[in-house]
């Protein structure tokens, strides 16, 4: 029997479909590894560019948080500094009228002007507490503005003197100290577990000696007022 063999012809054909088909399966894998690559470091681009887009924001809100805590007490010192200065020029003044001396009105009526432009701010910036703070004390700071006034039309200028002085260093100092305190516990910078119920205490007082004062100016005020 004579052996057959396989043609060298048909022999190289077959290695070279097996060539082929090896460098187009290497070319595929080349292909999709560079998609892959391509697709991975997109992915990856987009999620570092999200990340730092929300720090950005978080960093502004950040920043737009400390400038408004910033401001808040900025206004809470002028509030504060306008109003003890207010109470002293009317204290003052209260005191030189009565060693006779001669008292300069525009040092109280500049310190008046002074509370009411931060106080008229300040309402359009006060939480709800703080603001009735404020305003309770901006009618006690009136009332002691008409004390001040009224002191050279008092029918009894020794009782007068008396009266103003108690209530400058008395019921307004303590308005004056509950304001600041107020000011303090809402910045968070002095915290007092039973602040609600003194506050509330000290509010409640304050208004009641600035009516009383207020019926007692307008006794004083309505003889004068009647005709003759």
């Amino acid at each position: 029997m004579v052996a057959t063999s396989r043609r060298p012809g048909r022999r190289m054909d077959e290695l070279g479909d097996l060539v082929d088909v090896t460098t187009l399966a290497v070319a595929l894998i080349g292909v999709g590894g560079t998609l892959g690559g391509t697709l991975g470091g997109a992915v990856l681009s987009q999620r570092a560019s999200r990340e730092q887009n929300e720090r950005a924001d978080r960093e502004r809100a950040e920043d737009r948080q400390d400038q408004a805590q910033q401001a808040r007490r900025e206004l809470y010192a002028r509030l504060n500094t306008t109003a003890r200065a207010y109470r002293v020029a009317a204290r003052d003044a209260v005191r030189a009228a009565e060693r006779d001396e001669d008292v300069e009105p525009t040092i109280l009526d500049a310190a008046k002007e002074a509370w009411s432009e931060e106080y008229s701010q300040a309402q359009m910036a006060l939480p709800k507490d703080v603001l009735e703070t404020a305003s309770t004390l901006n009618r006690a700071l009136g009332v002691g503005y008409s004390v001040v006034k009224q002191l050279p039309s008092s029918p009894n200028l020794d009782e007068a003197y008396s009266r103003a002085k108690a209530w400058f260093s008395g019921p307004l100092s303590d308005g004056v100290y509950l304001l600041r305190v107020t000011l303090r516990h809402d910045l968070g910078v002095e915290v007092e577990p039973d602040f609600e119920r003194t506050h509330i205490q000290m509010l409640t007082a304050l208004d009641g000696e600035r009516k009383h004062l207020e019926r007692l100016l307008s006794s004083e005020q309505a003889p004068a007022a009647r005709p003759a």
